[in-house]
This record gives C-alpha cells, structure tokens and sequence, in this order.
C-alpha cells in the first residue's frame, strides 16, 4: 500500500489535522504557507516554533539546512508522542527560505516510519 502525502495547496482540515509549515523564529507568519497557517490554522504571531492552533512551525530561515535539522527532530517527536493527531508537513524551506526538495527532504528520513506524518510527494 503506497502511504498518503501531503496535497499541494491544504484549503481545509479535518479536526486531528495539523498543518506542518516552515516559519522564523520570529514568528512572523507573512507569506506563504506561514501566512496560511496564520490566516487559515491558528498560527500565532510571534511564535516560530511548535503547536499552535492547527499548525505546527518548523524554523528555516535561521542559516544553513544543518541549523533546520534540530527542528525537524523535534518535530518528529512530537508526532510521535500525539498519535492521536495527523501531520501534513508541506514543502518547508522550499518557497521563501530558498532551499530544494533535495535539501529538505533528507531531513525527514526518520519520518518515514511514523505512521502519523505526512509528507509530501518524493520526500
């Protein structure tokens, strides 16, 4: 069975849903998907890490894809102490921050195997 991933524009959803988006450490939520968290999931100004609402901020515009690392960790423990909530992690990084899919996505290997993250295609 080939495991779900995230759409590529999340409009909606479901109550366990959580929207998983790139963000800086500022918290300042205004443009791309930061900015649909904020207006659409609950994210809060001026927090640029972790829950929030129906949205989950992983930091990448600190530095280098090695400083993102630590976040994404963090992340996936989280998911995987809320087994009762399902994460749909977008492209983080790959909009504003300016890195690649093969930048980022390597940094979700251990998600692979936590049954409650989503990623999306290729990743």
């Amino acid at each position: 069975m080939e495991k779900r991933t995230t759409p590529n524009f999340i409009t909606r959803l479901e109550p366990n849903e959580v929207f998983v988006f790139g963000s800086n450490l500022q918290g300042m939520h205004a443009g791309g998907a930061a900015r649909v968290a904020l207006e659409h999931f609950g994210a809060v100004p001026g927090q640029g890490v972790g829950l929030q609402g129906q949205s989950y901020a992983i930091p990448t515009m600190q530095g280098g894809v090695d400083t993102i690392q630590p976040y994404v960790d963090e992340f996936i423990d989280f998911a995987k102490l809320h087994p009762e909530l399902t994460f749909l992690v977008t492209r983080i990084g790959c909009g504003i921050a300016g890195f690649t899919d093969g930048e980022i996505a390597p940094l979700f290997t251990q998600a692979h195997n936590v049954d409650n993250i989503i990623l999306p295609p290729g990743w």
